[in-house]
């Protein structure tokens, strides 16, 4: 048996190598191996000035938000601090004074 990795893509076990290549044969993924290892460590998440964020750092909202569900609204100029960095559609984890846990999304914020 060989100890090929499953696929990034849909995790089946029954990848094989060709040409230095590891294929898929039930979605057709091909990638090199420790392709996939390097790609999570070289996200980089950058506000909308294109400045790069880490976790702990503070941000100001730079749009009105509406929350979903609510009629809160996140106004501009909202100072967020201690946000953590996250996957997903939304990129930001943090709290908001007067409306609690929510998660934003990268674009509509800048650091400050």
């Amino acid at each position: 048996m060989s100890n090929l990795p499953p696929c990034p893509a849909c995790s089946s076990a029954f990848v094989y190598e060709d040409a230095g290549l590891l294929i898929c044969p039930e979605c057709a993924h091909e990638w090199t191996p420790g392709e996939g290892a390097a790609a999570e460590e070289a996200r980089v998440w950058k506000d909308a000035n294109g400045n790069v964020l880490q976790d702990g750092d503070s941000v100001t909202v730079i749009k009105d938000l509406k929350v979903k569900g609510s009629s809160l609204v996140v106004k501009v100029g909202t100072k967020v601090k201690n946000i953590r960095l996250i996957d997903g559609d939304h990129d930001i984890d943090c709290k908001i004074d007067g409306i609690g846990a929510m998660q934003l999304k990268t674009e509509f914020v800048k650091k400050a």
